[in-house]
C-alpha cells in the first residue's frame, strides 16, 4: 500500500458534510490510502441548518424543507438510517399578498410561469390589462441569445410587469433573498432561457416538456420532505457517522499554500496542516480571503452577500381569530409590508412543529433595499412582524415566545454573469492548484440538494484526481 495520503476539507456546512461522508465511505469500501480532516470554524456543523425545539415547538432557524425532486438529499437521509423520518409537507393553498389582500395563487403554474391558462384568466392578482400582456408570450418571438440577463429582464419582456411583480418576484425572491433585476438567469434557471429558444412561448415551452398530472382523489402530493426531529438531525447524524478525530471545530483555514507535490493549510491556530488535496467548502469571502495570493480568484471579489432574517412566533391557535386555510404567503413588492413572507408552520408541518391546539408562524424580513431591518432588536422585528400580520390576521394576543434568526452577509447573490465567473475560477483553480475543489451555496446552487450535489462531485474530483 502506497504513502497515505492527506484530504482536508474546509467548511462544516452541509457540502462539506456529504463531501467528508462519502469520502469516508469510498475509503472505507475500496481500502483507499487516505484520511480525512474536517475543519470548521465554528463550535458546530451544519451551516444554515439550525433547528430548535422549545415548549414542545420545533422551529427550523434555517432551511425548513428541501425538493423531492432533487433526490440527493433524501438519498443522503437513507444512508444515515434516517429514512423513516422523513415527513412531507401539508398541501394547503398558499397566497401572495398584493394591494393588503391575499390572493391565492393561481393552480397550474411552474415558479409563477403559467402552465395552464384558464386559472391565470379568472385570478383576482391581475388586472384585464396585465392578463393582456402575460398573453404576448405567445406571440412575442424569441429573445436574442445573449451569455445571461437578469431574471427580472427575462420575465418582463416575456409577460410584463404586472405578472413579474405580483407573482414571479415574490416567489423567486423568497428562494434567492435577492432582486430578480440583478439576479442571474442562467446561474438560476437556464432551462427558462432554453424554452424560449426551442419553443419561442415559455407557456407552450412548459407545456410540452412539463409531466403531464395525474388526476388523483384526496390531497395532492407533497413536493418537500422535512425530518420529523428537524433538519439538524441530518447533520448530526453524518457527523455522528464520521470516525473519530476526522472533525476539527472552532479553527480557521487562514491561507492556503501550494507546495511542490502538496498543499500547506495555515490554521487560525498557528498550526499547519499538510494536504495532498482539498475541498472548500466555504462561502465565496472566505475561499477568497484562503486564496488571496491568486489574482485569479479575483472574480469572487464581485459578488454579493444580502443579509435577512427571520421570527418564530408561538401563539394559542385561539389567539388568530382570523385563520386562513393554507401554508404560507409571500409578498408583492409593491405591498407596503417590511416582511416578505409568512409560512403558517403548524400547517406546512402539521405533524412536527407545534402541539395540539398551537399555531407556529414564521415571518422573513429583509427584502432588498430594507436590510438594515436586521440590525434592529428582537423586539423590533416582532414588533414589525406582529404590525404585518395583522393587516391581514386579526392577533389578538402577544405570542408566547418568539425565536429571532439574523442571517448576515450570508445569502450568496447569484448576480448576472455568476456562472461564468464560477466557471472562469474553477477553470483557473484546476490550471494552477490541481487537487483544490469548491462546493457550497456560493457557487452552484443555494438549495440542501444543490449543496449536496456539489459535495458528491467534489469527492468525485478528488479520487479522479489522487488515483491519477
Amino acid at each position: 500500500m502506497s504513502e497515505q495520503k492527506q484530504i482536508a476539507i474546509v467548511g462544516g456546512g452541509i457540502a462539506g458534510l456529504t463531501a467528508a461522508y462519502y469520502l469516508q465511505k469510498e475509503i472505507n469500501e475500496h481500502q483507499l490510502p487516505y484520511k480525512i480532516k474536517l475543519i470548521e470554524a465554528n463550535n458546530e456543523l451544519g451551516g444554515k441548518i439550525r433547528t430548535v425545539k422549545k415548549d414542545g415547538y420545533m422551529i427550523e432557524r434555517g432551511p425548513d424543507s428541501f425538493l423531492k425532486r432533487k433526490q440527493s438529499a433524501a438519498r443522503l437521509v437513507k444512508e444515515v438510517g434516517l429514512e423513516n423520518d422523513l415527513v412531507g409537507n401539508g398541501t394547503g393553498g398558499s397566497f401572495i399578498l398584493v394591494n393588503n389582500k391575499l390572493h391565492r395563487m393561481p393552480s397550474g403554474s411552474f415558479m409563477g410561469i403559467p402552465t395552464e391558462v384558464r386559472p391565470f384568466l379568472f385570478s383576482s392578482l391581475f388586472s384585464t390589462k396585465g392578463k393582456l400582456r402575460a398573453a404576448y408570450d405567445f406571440v412575442l418571438p424569441r429573445g436574442e441569445q445573449i451569455s445571461d440577463q437578469s431574471l427580472g429582464k427575462f420575465f418582463r419582456r416575456r409577460f410584463g410587469d404586472e405578472l413579474v411583480e405580483n407573482l414571479i418576484e415574490p416567489l423567486l425572491s423568497g428562494i434567492y433573498a435577492g432582486d430578480i433585476d440583478d439576479l442571474s438567469l442562467m446561474a438560476t434557471f437556464p432551462n427558462f432561457y432554453r424554452l424560449e429558444q426551442e419553443h419561442k412561448s415559455l407557456v407552450k415551452g412548459l407545456q410540452a416538456t412539463m409531466p403531464k398530472k395525474k388526476k388523483t382523489k384526496g390531497p395532492k402530493p407533497s413536493m418537500f420532505y422535512s425530518l420529523k426531529n428537524g433538519l439538524q438531525s441530518l447533520v448530526e447524524a453524518v457527523e455522528a457517522e464520521l470516525t473519530e478525530g476526522v472533525v476539527t471545530k472552532n479553527t480557521t483555514v487562514d491561507h492556503i499554500e501550494r507546495k511542490e507535490n502538496h498543499y500547506h493549510l495555515l490554521l487560525g491556530n498557528g498550526e499547519v496542516y499538510k494536504a495532498d488535496a482539498v475541498v472548500l467548502a466555504t462561502p465565496f469571502f472566505a475561499t477568497n480571503r484562503i486564496l488571496s495570493q491568486y489574482d485569479f480568484m479575483d472574480p469572487l471579489k464581485e459578488m454579493k452577500a444580502t443579509s435577512v432574517a427571520n421570527v418564530a412566533l408561538a401563539f394559542d391557535a385561539s389567539a388568530i381569530k382570523k385563520d386562513i386555510d393554507g401554508t404560507g404567503f409571500v409578498v408583492s413588492r409593491n405591498s407596503d409590508y417590511r416582511i416578505t413572507a409568512c409560512t403558517w408552520t403548524h400547517k406546512k408541518w402539521p405533524e412536527t412543529t407545534a402541539p395540539k391546539g398551537k399555531a407556529l408562524l414564521r415571518c422573513y424580513v429583509g427584502r432588498p433595499g430594507d436590510e438594515g431591518v436586521v440590525d434592529l432588536s428582537d423586539e423590533e422585528i416582532v414588533d414589525i412582524a406582529l404590525k404585518d400580520l395583522n393587516k391581514t390576521m386579526n392577533i389578538t394576543e402577544k405570542p408566547e415566545f418568539s425565536v429571532v434568526t439574523r442571517w448576515k452577509n450570508a445569502m450568496p447573490q447569484y448576480s448576472v454573469g455568476h456562472k461564468e465567473r464560477i466557471d472562469k475560477v474553477t477553470e483557473q483553480i484546476k490550471e494552477n492548484l490541481p487537487g483544490v475543489y469548491l462546493a457550497g451555496g456560493s457557487y452552484r446552487g443555494i438549495g440542501i440538494p444543490d449543496c449536496i450535489d456539489q459535495g458528491e462531485a467534489a469527492v468525485a474530483s478528488v479520487l479522479d484526481y489522487l488515483k491519477s
